[in-house]
């Protein structure tokens, strides 16, 4: 968070003296401060490079404000290039970098773990042998500890339908590292670095035909309309997700935007029942924090007073918001990186 509100405070201002691409427009700052007022996040989680909903990525980061990551077990390096001769870790260099890319555009933040990709694979046994299960665990384990997401969403279901054991196995060690994750018995080596932490749900981003073949009825689980058009930006989600994945050049995958409504069915997994929302009873305001009413009200008054002509007019506000956020860690005992909303 002070992070966020430092980097509010440069691109606030008139006096900036850097490229303009680098700076924000009114409209992106305007974001950026919706962001300081909602302390959720979200981590997505799949095999490999490319496997990511673009989507669901650029929705829960523009449109719902929330810190949004993905989580790859493997960088892609076992798989094919269209575009050079580059194959084996080489590749796997390519593609991360298409990865940081297709972020840069979505707005999520990336996560890997130290998974070989070593081609298709039929079974998710075959996949857990050959990747390390348990250094598989480890590694999703951690980064749920430290990104501290509410809620995992999973690209792949654990049933089989993912049609590649590298899917269904990201699945399976998803689900298992969800309920890991806030047990301090697992991965007690973790905890000089980390604390152990539960995220409240977790879900499966299904697709109708999988739940049709496994007899579910769309129409009952939650959907989320990712077609939607954002004001803002000027872009609907669907155009910025397919800037995104455009991205992912080595492997062919060219997609233009489009503007039209595009539903996403979500299929809980663990955690207190969801029937609306996948945030359903989460609190995602200031209020989960103890004795940050100050910082919560300045941060409030920014957003609210926020002048799209005259954005460094808000730079007083964030400026006391910066130095109550600092007296605000120092009475609740908090280093910075114990908070799950700084970056």
């Amino acid at each position: 968070m002070l992070n966020r509100i430092f980097f509010l405070l440069i691109i606030s201002t008139t006096f900036i003296f850097s490229q303009p691409e680098e700076s924000f427009n009114s409209s992106e700052i305007k974001i950026a401060l919706m962001k300081l007022n909602t302390l959720g996040s979200v981590l997505y989680v799949a095999a490999h490079p490319d496997d990511e909903n673009t989507a669901f990525l650029s929705y829960f980061n523009f449109a719902k404000h929330l810190r949004t990551g993905y989580f790859s077990f493997t960088r892609g390096d076992g798989g094919q290039n269209l575009i050079g001769e580059e194959q084996g870790d080489l590749l796997g260099v390519i593609r991360t970098q298409e990865l940081l890319q297709a972020r840069s555009i979505d707005g999520a933040e990336q996560f890997f773990a130290r998974a070989v990709d070593f081609g298709y694979s039929k079974t998710p046994e075959e996949t857990l042998g050959k990747w390390g299960k348990e250094e598989m665990l480890s590694d999703l384990v951690w980064v749920i500890r430290k990104f501290k997401p509410d809620v995992i969403v999973n690209r792949f279901p654990a049933s089989g339908q993912g049609t590649h054991g590298h899917h269904t196995a990201s699945a399976i060690l998803s689900v298992e590292a969800f309920r890991l994750a806030g047990d301090p018995n697992a991965f007690p080596e973790q905890l000089k670095f980390v604390e152990p932490w539960q995220p409240k749900k977790i879900f499966w981003n299904a697709w109708t035909p999988a739940l049709t073949s496994m007899g579910i009825n769309p129409d009952t689980l939650i959907k989320i309309n990712f077609g939607e058009y954002n004001n803002l930006l000027g872009r609907s989600y669907t155009e910025i997700s397919a800037e995104s994945r455009t991205m992912h050049k080595s492997q062919g995958f060219g997609a233009s935007g489009r503007r039209e409504n595009l539903y996403n069915y979500f299929f809980q997994l663990d955690g207190k029942t969801a029937k609306n929302d996948l945030f359903d009873g989460i609190d995602l305001s200031w209020h989960k924090i103890k004795e940050s009413e100050e910082v919560s009200n300045l941060l409030s008054r920014a957003e609210q007073e926020f002048d799209f002509e005259n954005p460094s007019k808000i730079v007083p506000l964030l400026v006391q918001a910066y130095a109550e956020l600092q007296k605000l860690m120092i009475n609740i005992g908090l280093k910075l990186n114990q908070m799950n909303f700084l970056k």
